[in-house]
């Protein structure tokens, strides 16, 4: 059986499932005066994360008649790697996209390219992403108390 491993105080004061076996020592993790001491750095983006979605009243008898070849060009971003992983949203029509590109702009103009976009259909929310920051705080050394 796998045991869940709570981390006190790294996020915010609040806790965290790592899903381990075993529970992390107080003394690996910094404590509060050593975390406000050393400034978070900012995030490196390394995706993207682009969610596309229709406006309200989108005559989606069109969307159905471009679908073919909006399915076609997308894969061949995926073939061209510019698109890492895809994703239909649950609650709406729409798609989620991690797209391996680092600049908003750049992603913005590869996603109006696809049919969709150059029919004003679908909309995308760009997002840059990045590895999940606070993780740093368990690289700092533990302050002797």
């Amino acid at each position: 059986m796998c045991a869940d491993v709570r981390i006190h105080g790294v996020l915010e004061g609040k806790q965290t499932r790592l899903g381990h076996r075993d529970e992390i020592s107080p003394t690996l993790l910094p404590t509060h005066g050593a975390i406000a001491q050393t400034p978070m750095p900012q995030t490196p983006t390394t995706k993207i994360l682009a969610v596309g979605t229709f406006a309200p009243g989108t005559d989606m008898s069109q969307v159905q008649r471009i679908l073919p070849t909006e399915a076609r060009e997308t894969v061949q971003l995926y073939l061209d790697g510019k698109i890492d992983q895809w994703y239909s949203l649950e609650d709406r029509p729409g798609v989620v996209f991690i797209l391996n590109m680092t600049d908003t702009q750049a992603a913005h103009a590869v996603l109006e390219e696809l049919p969709l976009g150059k029919a004003h259909l679908m909309t995308f929310q760009l997002t840059p992403i990045g590895p999940l920051n606070p993780l740093r705080q368990l690289l700092v050394p533990a302050v002797p108390h």
